[in-house]
């Protein structure tokens, strides 16, 4: 890298001459190679991606580096930038506060009592709780789930993560699905509380389709089995309910083997005892 440098200074004829101090640094080069180690920097967190050729000017990298600082205050580390980053860019624009986040962290603390590394860990499974509102948000979601009987929201799986950010409305889905295949709205929500997975599965594409397999195919009442098995949503219908069933049919003893038994146990031990 070639560099303009101030031409040297020529010794003059003052006996002090040889005492001067050097000059200070050029500070415009100075200024330059500063903003040429932050960028270096943060395309090593995966926060500028490679191949980006438009690069945020030297005032929007202070911005990003004290979002950077505040986030290793609330203990995450390096490689957890990366991740933050790809599925939440917004919080590292430059024009992002990380102050306006500070009540997602006390909701996290203080509503639903998780320690710094359980936040931590629920911010890294699902970025996007940083963006949604406590009040109108999280808030709801956290007392309706709670409602449900589900428990232990702090845990940090992925799980709990993706059902806080989702709003209440979208939870009432599943709930009205249930009711509309004639469970009742106490059968609907006990369900849901004992498989909180259900949220996260489609209506249409998935569970319609496991209930209807249920009635229709397997000749089985679907309000009394998914009572006692909610877990029965969680399995493929392609992969694992449908051949289970036709190998049991084959078998003529699909309708005497319980639904738990034909789901839950493993091919070793469930194709051995039903050769």
């Amino acid at each position: 890298m070639n560099l303009l440098l101030p031409p040297p200074t020529l010794c003059s004829s003052s006996p002090h001459s040889y005492h001067r101090p050097p000059p200070p640094p050029h500070r415009h080069l100075q200024f330059r190679t500063s903003h040429r180690e932050n960028l270096r920097y943060l395309k090593s967190l995966g926060i500028i991606r490679p191949g980006v050729t438009k690069t945020p000017p030297p005032e929007s990298l202070s911005q990003i580096l004290s979002t950077i600082d505040y986030f290793k205050s609330k203990g995450f580390s390096e490689p957890d930038f990366s991740r933050i980053a790809f599925l939440s860019p917004h919080l590292f624009s430059p024009t992002f506060d990380p102050t306006t986040i500070d009540p997602v962290f006390r909701f996290l603390t203080v509503d639903l009592a998780a320690s710094p590394e359980e936040s931590r860990q629920l911010i890294l499974k699902c970025p996007h709780i940083l963006e949604s509102d406590p009040e109108f948000c999280l808030k709801p979601t956290l007392d309706y789930l709670n409602r449900l009987g589900i428990k232990q929201l702090n845990s940090p799986t992925t799980l709990n993560a993706h059902l806080l950010d989702t709003r209440v409305a979208k939870l009432e889905e599943k709930i009205r699905f249930l009711r509309g295949v004639g469970f009742s709205d106490e059968e609907s929500r006990r369900v849901c509380g004992r498989f909180p997975a259900i949220f996260g599965y489609g209506i249409d594409n998935n569970l319609r389709p496991k209930f209807e397999y249920l009635v229709r195919e397997m000749k089985r009442n679907g309000r009394e089995e998914v009572n006692k098995f909610p877990q029965y949503f969680g399995f493929s219908l392609e992969n694992r309910i449908k051949p289970r069933h036709l190998h049991l049919k084959k078998r003529n003893v699909d309708g005497e083997v319980p639904l738990n038994r034909m789901m839950l146990w493993s091919d070793e031990r469930f194709f051995k005892k039903w050769k």
